[in-house]
């Protein structure tokens, strides 16, 4: 025990740390303050192990228990003044902000070469030729102002809860969406390529549900980023606005999904092409993961969250 300077007497904490594979102990931390969090502790054994910034570190109290959140504080814990935690390394580590830049600055170029028709692609005959269909040139716009419009949500909208991911999880991802954009456009942009089956009708009818999407995708990402105006992490329920395009709350967790899904569909209606439909599928079985997870969340942290809502297809999903 030791004497704080306001006179009360101060329980200190003392905290081991083990590697959760091998049960090695790596650290032993001594006179840790009660009131130290998570992150704290990762900063003190950061300075044992300087190849571990905390970034890379996950803590756990069980070996195949759920990571502690940087948040947490020391105290609170189900621990008694002799903690024991786990440690993980998670390895190198890359900030949200450079992963989305690199995740949606490749297809917006990818495309873009496609679009041109270059040489190598489609060969010499037909190199920088333009397509006879209007839709050719109204889907690259689409394309473009939608990845456009993401890496401009990346740097001035989004608020990220975890400061990085993997490395590891970067290269995968990038090779998902810049495959997928190579794909997709080499087909939209092949100088074979035949017009929806319906004309105008259906170019004009797809057009209009891109941008009502792309317009209400962008609505709940300002909606969310305003819920953390504060600087806190606290993970807050997200309520409807008087923006007609956050109304979707009402009816669905992640609306952000619903929207997104949304403008894909009008992108594979708008351009009649397998490749994108097959895009959108798997897109939409990805994010109803995530929705589903972020649904669950929010009514295990929430006891009087909306009953009414469902992850990300109204009464449905």
């Amino acid at each position: 025990q030791s004497v704080s300077k306001n006179n009360k007497y101060c329980v200190f904490f003392k905290v081991e740390i083990l590697h959760s594979k091998t049960k090695q102990q790596l650290c032993f931390l001594d006179k840790v303050e009660p009131n130290a969090t998570i992150n704290d502790i990762k900063s003190l054994f950061h300075k044992s192990y300087p190849q571990w910034y905390p970034a890379r570190q996950s803590f756990q109290l069980d070996p195949k228990g759920k990571f502690l959140k940087d948040e947490e504080i020391l105290q609170t814990l189900p621990v008694g003044t002799t903690a024991t935690f786990y440690f993980k390394d998670l390895g190198p580590q890359v900030g949200w902000t450079m992963v989305f830049m690199a995740e949606y600055a490749g297809p917006l170029f990818i495309y873009l070469l496609f679009y041109f028709r270059l040489p190598f692609i489609y060969g010499l005959d037909d190199a920088f030729t333009s397509s006879p269909h209007s839709v050719v040139t109204l889907a690259c716009i689409c394309h473009s102002f939608h990845y456009a419009k993401r890496l401009t949500e990346t740097i001035f909208v989004h608020r990220f809860s975890h400061g990085t991911m993997p490395l590891r999880n970067i290269v995968r991802n990038c090779i998902y969406y810049w495959g997928f954009a190579a794909w997709l456009a080499y087909y939209i942009n092949h100088p074979l390529y035949t017009p929806p089956s319906y004309g105008e009708k259906q170019v004009n009818f797809a057009l209009t549900m891109f941008l009502i999407c792309e317009a209400g995708n962008f609505s709940i990402h300002l909606l969310l980023n305003n819920l953390r105006s504060d600087g806190s992490k606290a993970r807050k329920v997200p309520y409807p606005t008087k923006n007609p395009f956050t109304w979707l709350f009402f009816l669905v967790s992640c609306p952000n999904y619903t929207y997104e899904v949304g403008s894909w569909i009008s992108f594979t209606i708008m351009t009649q092409c397998v490749p994108v439909g097959l895009f959108t599928f798997i897109g939409f079985i990805q994010m109803t993961v995530w929705a589903k997870g972020k649904h669950y969340t929010y009514i295990n942290e929430f006891k009087d969250y909306p009953s009414l809502r469902t992850p990300i297809v109204p009464f449905l999903l």
